[in-house]
């Protein structure tokens, strides 16, 4: 151990031991125990074993095209419709979940969500993940520049975190952190200027979406627009 660390006062250290450093922010315990929430609360599940039968499978993908596009690439409508090819199992599941339990609100995608059983989840999930069509693109290109600098080094005097330090140097996403590389720019504009009226609606329930809240909020309208242009064009 580093004869640094008995220097210094017990309370400074049990100040330190509820704050973590990401991308030069710090973020407080709660932010961290909704992380562990989330993640003890995916490991706590029972595998559904129970088959798919693959009429019943492609029934459902052929339901979820209709919104989401015969790829998973997303579609711009009077709403714009997500894209789902690519991301990461674990998010996937995990919004499922927030959907059924009103933690997160879409009246549509909580009557899709919540008839689902595990097994089907487990399948939906498994095909969107291993698709990878080219992004839809349609951002303004002069905004990349600047979007993709806002991700990579973040906005320092806003305390604002490089996105990479979750999503990865390829906004790939990790685990619960969501794949963002080739989602529709205005879907992502839409839901960060939303965030709170959409996300972690039921306090009780913490989960990842409250490291997201106070970055929603520290992005104007420009920066956002920037970051979802660059994010955009990303394969």
């Amino acid at each position: 151990m580093d004869r640094s660390l008995r220097r210094v006062p017990a309370r400074s250290r049990n100040k330190q031991r509820g704050r973590r450093r990401v991308g030069g922010v710090v973020f407080g315990p709660m932010c961290l125990t909704a992380m562990l929430t989330m993640a003890f609360a995916t490991v706590g599940r029972a595998e559904d074993t129970t088959a798919v039968s693959d009429h019943d499978l492609q029934a459902k993908i052929a339901y979820c095209q209709t919104c989401h596009g015969p790829s998973g690439q997303g579609f711009h409508g009077f709403y714009p419709i997500p894209r789902l090819a690519g991301q990461q199992p674990e998010y996937l599941k995990n919004q499922i979940q927030a959907f059924i339990e009103r933690r997160r609100v879409n009246n549509i995608m909580f009557n899709v969500a919540h008839v689902l059983n595990p097994a089907m989840q487990t399948a939906l999930i498994a095909h969107f993940n291993e698709l990878n069509p080219k992004p839809i693109g349609g951002a303004a290109k002069d905004l990349v520049p600047e979007g993709k600098k806002i991700f990579e080094e973040g906005i320092p005097d806003a305390k604002i975190p490089p996105c990479a330090s979750c999503h990865g140097p390829d906004a790939k996403g990790n685990g619960p952190f969501p794949r963002l590389a080739g989602q529709l720019h205005d879907y992502i504009f839409k839901k960060l200027t939303n965030w709170t009226k959409e996300r972690g609606q039921d306090p009780t329930k913490p989960d990842t979406s409250a490291i997201m809240e106070p970055i929603a909020h520290g992005l104007n309208e420009s920066q956002i627009k920037a970051v979802a242009a660059y994010l955009n064009y990303l394969e």
